[in-house]
């Protein structure tokens, strides 16, 4: 587990943005998104910056196995500074996890709070969310919607690459326009070796539905490479807006539908 980060007394303000932060938010769970963030920090430590994983609840974790910070870790370099503010044992949306754990649950001030901390000394902070956007933090119905609101941050959305992906895609990119929140993008959490027809469709289609743009695909199996051999792919499967080399174009002439 990454360090503990308490909570100072102060949230950060909703209308000043925060600089560097990013919040990565998938359609659903089990996408990628953990692959994602791992990817966006080691392109950002390759370009010298420095970077911060924030994992506000991680579920399905026991005590003393590793969980999703120490993932990125892993496989972007110890470098990355890890911080995991809550854990629960059953893999449920943290608020169920955390009730029938009788664990405290985390509030979007505290998410934003350490975030902001962790950007005073960081050039990238790297929230992660739970599944997708509107996946309940707390009993109050709190989610990582509200913690982008009130840092002012953007989201970058982790989509599946296949079939079903663009109605999900669409609904979380509606979810953040409707908020108010800023999104930066897409990035595929899975690309197929073999994609078939939907996957080479959703190049075109998932900018097209979610009115964002395509911003990489990340291999399928990329997080079973080693680390080194993952350090070294990471900046080729992310567009430059995120410190990485990957062309749509390119992507699309690879891929024709």
């Amino acid at each position: 587990m990454g360090d503990t980060l308490t909570p100072g007394a102060s949230a950060p303000g909703s209308t000043a943005p925060a600089p560097g932060i990013v919040m990565v938010s998938g359609t659903g769970t089990e996408i990628g998104k953990t692959v994602v963030t791992s990817a966006l920090a080691a392109a950002a430590l390759a370009a010298g910056l420095s970077v911060a994983v924030l994992k506000p609840a991680q579920t399905g974790v026991g005590p003393d196995e590793p969980g999703d910070v120490a993932e990125a870790a892993r496989l972007a370099g110890s470098a990355v500074t890890t911080v995991e503010l809550a854990r629960y044992p059953e893999p449920l949306a943290p608020d169920t996890a955390a009730r029938r754990a009788s664990l405290p649950t985390v509030s979007p001030t505290a998410i934003a709070e350490t975030a902001h901390r962790l950007a005073l000394s960081h050039d990238l902070v790297l929230v992660e969310g739970a599944g997708g956007l509107l996946v309940r933090f707390d009993e109050a119905g709190h989610t990582l919607a509200d913690a982008a609101r009130r840092l002012g941050a953007p989201t970058l959305i982790v989509a599946p690459a296949g079939l079903g992906t663009l109605n999900s895609t669409a609904l979380t990119a509606e979810a953040l326009r409707t908020r108010g929140l800023a999104a930066l993008g897409l990035v595929i959490g899975s690309w197929p070796a073999d994609p078939g027809l939907a996957a080479r469709c959703n190049l075109a289609d998932l900018p097209a539905v979610s009115a964002l743009p395509l911003l990489g695909a990340v291999a399928e199996g990329a997080g079973a490479l080693d680390p080194a051999a993952f350090r070294a792919a990471a900046p080729g499967w992310l567009a430059p807006p995120l410190r990485g080399t990957w062309s749509q174009r390119s992507f699309l002439t690879a891929w024709p539908a």
